[in-house]
């Protein structure tokens, strides 16, 4: 294959396929990856190619009881371990204060998947959340979750995201993708949902119309080749969705990592991901989901300045400043951003910083965040 004609093909926004998508992430120079994925932002966004968007919101863990037993998360606990916990009204009407006092009116809402709370608990904790905020954007669970609880009631997905919808569920999170490879979700989280049962649950959440994002973790025991088929899957399934549905409005990949997992302990598996190979990862990321919009850096696993060239590779948003994070911390991610310095950030790296909602709808003002620019 000529690395020169799939550049073409790229730049016409054309769907690689995995052997020329795999080509590029092996042997193309990340310099050319980063222009052509650039080129291909400028395509797809046009005017928006120079403005790099960011968000307010808060992770609050619903429960940290999971019987999935991911062996790279260090937060879960077995539903019989001393500290385990449910997370009160109380400590949500304080979370969301303060998430409103950063000026924030979103709440990333996750948690394991617990044996014993079923959609009924799920409806009714996004019913009060409503009440106590009618305001708030609940940005909740995720295809491993949905997958649970259609499990705990034997229904269907779909079902189970119209009663979570009509209770007050925004946007769906692309959370635990991992590889969307049942080789290497056997391993790492053979506790969740397979790579087909993701793939159907946010085939079920686009026609209800439901907006999703999708993410990819790696840098563990996945191949090249299974990154790319990660990729693949992920277009795919976009490709599929109702004309007037926004499906995946974004796609985020960040690396493991590894510090105290399961994986890391026992198996010696480490985070082998430099800022090399996480930058070509973000230009791949680009050139293979031409029919994603937006690319996420994630700054909380890479740091402000890998994260900044992402912005010139392909790149055009910098995600959340993360309030409150406790998954990829426990695991060893230390960055931190607040609603100043994440603007700066992107000023340095040349662009105009943009605050925005979860449907990538920009916000002009917001009195309780000073905007740079």
């Amino acid at each position: 294959m000529n690395i020169e004609k799939i550049y073409t093909k790229a730049l016409d926004l054309e769907f690689l396929t995995l052997e020329e998508g795999l080509l590029l992430y092996e042997k193309a120079p990340v310099s050319e990856l980063m222009w052509i994925a650039n080129e291909i932002k400028h395509k797809i966004l046009k005017e928006r190619a120079n403005k790099v968007s960011w968000i307010i919101d808060r992770n609050v863990n619903i429960t940290n009881v999971c019987i999935a037993q991911c062996k790279f998360c260090n937060f879960y606990r077995k539903p019989t371990a001393d500290d385990i916990y449910i997370t009160t009204r109380a400590e949500y009407e304080e979370k969301i204060k303060v998430l409103r006092e950063f000026g924030g009116n979103q709440i990333l809402l996750q948690g394991g998947l617990h044996p014993k709370l079923g959609l009924k608990f799920y409806s009714e904790l996004f019913r009060e959340l409503k009440q106590i905020d009618p305001e708030l954007k609940l940005h909740a669970l995720g295809p491993a979750e949905i997958a649970h609880i259609a499990r705990i009631e034997k229904t269907g997905y779909t079902e189970v995201l119209s009663a979570l919808m009509e209770a007050g569920l925004d946007s769906l999170p692309g959370a635990g993708a991992e590889i969307l490879v049942d080789r290497v979700r056997t391993i790492v989280s053979k506790g969740k949902c397979n790579s087909q049962q993701w793939l159907d649950v946010m085939r079920a959440a686009h026609k209800l119309g439901l907006t999703t994002s999708a993410t990819m973790m790696f840098g563990h025991i996945e191949t090249n080749a299974e990154r790319i088929e990660h990729f693949i899957k992920i277009r795919e399934v976009q490709a599929e969705k109702p004309a007037n549905a926004p499906g995946f409005v974004a796609f985020i990949p960040w690396p493991f990592q590894d510090e105290g997992t399961v994986l890391n302990k026992e198996q010696g598996v480490k985070n082998t991901v430099k800022s090399e190979e996480y930058i070509r990862t973000i230009a791949l990321s680009r050139i293979m989901l031409p029919n994603i919009n937006n690319i996420q850096a994630s700054w909380l696993t890479v740091g402000k300045t890998t994260g900044q060239i992402c912005l010139h590779s392909g790149a055009n948003d910098f995600g959340s400043i993360m309030i409150e994070e406790n998954v990829v911390s426990a695991a060893g991610a230390t960055h931190h951003f607040d609603s100043e310095t994440i603007q700066q950030a992107i000023i340095e790296a040349g662009f105009k910083p943009v605050l925005r909602d979860q449907n990538y709808h920009y916000i002009k003002s917001n009195e309780n965040v000073r905007i740079l620019v």
